[in-house]
């Protein structure tokens, strides 16, 4: 089996499936984080609790 490049094609279509892929993990990062902050259910004092 010879050894070539890649088409052009393929390098593209590899660079897309990367920025998709770095956009997902991106999202997937921002739902845990705020599933994580919504779960430990900080309690920020008011104005009503400080009294």
């Amino acid at each position: 089996m010879a050894i070539h490049r890649d088409h052009e094609l393929h390098t593209r279509r590899r660079g897309r499936n990367l920025g998709l892929g770095l956009v997902l993990v991106g999202f997937v990062a921002i739902v845990f984080g705020l599933t994580v902050v919504k779960v430990t259910n900080l309690q920020v004092p008011t104005l009503e609790t400080a009294q």
